[in-house]
């Protein structure tokens, strides 16, 4: 099973403009990010696919491996599917460019996924964290997901799901963190197949692979991690770094 990391790179962000090429203690955060994924050992490649001359350069420049995107994309999926559409690979791990800590065992879990799917029932992966905080539940940015009883994804909403209509009910809330890893033949079909509304409503790309019929598999991990979206969060990143 041959296995890869791509790390789908824009340079521009509505939020925080050019936040991959910002500085993390010495080196720009796609950088950092770029070198904790190789030092994982877990990977037979990493690759960072960027529609960004700058951040092409910074990656050559460091003696990692770096492809440009040839199309315009509106998510990080499409790019990583443009990029993957000719390699002979099995399973593709998307690794945020915007969270630089990463986190092995977290990663080990999702390779783990394929290993023992030994029935091929489990087109991806991805990471889910319990989360208690009454505002982050209710926050629109924080993506929640609801599983079934063998954790697989029922729905993601950027709404609190489950409704908690009766308080009485013992309730778990689970953030949904944007690391996933794929079937090459999943991603493939979700590059290829258009959006539908239930996506378009929550501007949730992972949607789309359950209005298809893909079957998801969660695997809940404790480590939150840093995700850098603001320059709030890169001063946060400074000093854990530190």
């Amino acid at each position: 099973m041959k296995i890869i990391a791509m790390i789908p790179a824009r340079y521009s962000a509505s939020r925080f403009p050019a936040k991959l090429m910002q500085d993390l203690n010495g080196k720009p955060v796609i950088t950092r990010t770029y070198q904790a994924t190789v030092a994982t050992n877990l990977f037979d490649d990493v690759i960072v696919v960027t529609d960004s001359d700058i951040i092409f350069r910074e990656i050559e420049n460091v003696g990692g491996k770096v492809m440009m995107s040839k199309k315009e994309h509106e998510c990080g999926s499409d790019r990583i599917a443009e990029a993957v559409e000719h390699l002979d690979i099995d399973i593709v791990v998307n690794v945020q460019g915007d969270e630089p800590f990463t986190e092995v065992d977290s990663l080990k879990k999702l390779i783990k996924v394929f290993k023992n799917d030994i029935e091929n029932e489990v087109d991806l992966a991805s990471l889910m964290v319990h989360i208690t905080d009454k505002e982050e539940i209710k926050n629109p940015n924080t993506v929640k997901v609801i599983v079934d009883q063998k954790d697989f994804a029922l729905y993601f909403s950027r709404s609190p799901i489950p409704y908690p209509r009766d308080s009485k009910v013992e309730t778990k809330y689970y953030k949904h963190k944007g690391v996933y890893a794929f079937r090459k033949q999943a991603i493939m079909d979700f590059y290829n197949l258009p959006m539908q509304t239930l996506e378009a409503s929550e501007k949730i790309e992972c949607i789309r692979y359950l209005e298809y019929g893909k079957r998801i598999k969660m695997v809940e991990t404790n480590v939150q991690g840093v995700e850098i979206d603001t320059p709030e969060d890169l001063e946060r990143a400074k000093k854990l770094w530190k």
